[in-house]
């Protein structure tokens, strides 16, 4: 039986199939999911589980270089920016190195999303609750 803390079958397996710069998106309710990525859908209720839930678990099985991020949670959303930027912070220290951090237009990020490997679903109902990973090396 697997030892860390995720259970979640299909997020596991998309965790462990990924490569370098591989992109992996965690989204909330509302964000269209475009037909190329795999679609996980972890959501249950509004807010459950929020995204930061969700956030916090893949990056304890993840290793991510970077992260991208809609330019209008700044405005529209910025206690969850700020919570989002303080796990890519402890992130960045727990994993000894830099990650950088870009932002880009809800539309454009849309688009990019087409290009990640999954997209991972959340139950939060707030503007702007997405983000996408670039996975990174342990070595």
């Amino acid at each position: 039986m697997k030892k860390g803390r995720l259970l979640n079958a299909e997020v596991s397996h998309v965790i462990a199939r990924l490569g370098h710069t591989d992109t992996l998106t965690i989204a909330d309710a509302g964000l269209p999911i475009p037909a190329g990525p795999q679609r996980i859908d972890l959501a249950l209720t509004p807010g459950t589980p929020d995204f930061i839930q969700v956030v916090n678990v893949i990056t304890q099985e993840m290793q991510v270089e970077s992260a991208l991020i809609a330019e209008e949670i700044q405005q529209h959303n910025p206690a969850l920016h700020n919570q989002l930027l303080a796990v890519l912070e402890a992130l960045q220290q727990h994993q000894g190195n830099r990650i950088t951090i870009s932002y880009t237009s809800h539309e454009q990020f849309k688009q990019h999303t087409q290009r990640s490997q999954a997209v991972i679903r959340s139950g939060e109902c707030s503007p702007y609750a997405n983000v996408i990973l670039s996975a990174g090396v342990t070595f």
